[in-house]
């Protein structure tokens, strides 16, 4: 078999990178072995360590590809694009659009696809305290909490209402219980 040419190379790099941003999200990092990763990528189990030195490598950018897209109005957790016009309303009506699609069914249910807030959170708190991971994760719950502040507060309350009744939605989901979680924690943080 031929090598690869520099621009095939990147596109395989990018192409495992997605794969366990959305595979991470959906059943953790511990829960994804390399094998598996690469046969969801369409690649071979030898090729991971041309790309990575560690799995744990892997899972610092891969964290980091979770929350690029937060902010450009193509997630279900990004607010960019919900509103219109300007002043105070207009940033009410805009997030409250945003608590709606973010606790929604379907956002519980796209669990691959879905906040890396949520999705990582347990990876993070059991992951390496300096690890570049845990950094970007961090960085990303501070700009969430700052999406979500207004005037009165820092965002940190409806940050946290909206991330645990999404993940104990997601525990508990085929149950009455998961709708309700999420239905009592739009009506809290959108009043």
């Amino acid at each position: 078999m031929g090598r690869v040419s520099k621009e095939q190379a990147q596109e395989n790099r990018r192409r495992i990178v997605d794969t366990a941003s959305r595979l991470f999200r959906e059943q953790g990092t511990a829960g994804v072995s390399v094998a598996d990763l690469m046969k969801a990528a369409g690649l071979t189990h030898g090729g991971f360590y041309k790309h990575f030195d560690s799995k744990e490598a892997l899972v610092d950018e891969a964290t980091a590809r979770a929350f690029d897209g937060v902010g450009t109005g193509d997630r279900p957790d990004d607010d960019s694009d919900t509103g219109t016009g300007t002043g105070e309303g207009a940033a009410k009506d805009a997030r409250r659009a945003f608590v709606e699609n973010y606790l929604s069914p379907e956002h519980r249910d796209d669990m691959a696809g879905g906040c890396p807030t949520a999705g990582l959170a347990t990876d993070m708190a059991r992951g390496a305290t300096g690890s570049a991971a845990r950094h970007t994760y961090a960085e990303g719950v501070r700009e969430f909490a700052r999406r979500m502040a207004d005037d009165d507060d820092d965002g940190l309350v409806r940050l946290s209402t909206m991330v645990g009744a999404l993940i104990l939605a997601r525990a508990v989901n085929g149950d009455p219980l998961s709708d309700a979680l999420l239905a009592a924690a739009r009506a809290e943080v959108s009043a």
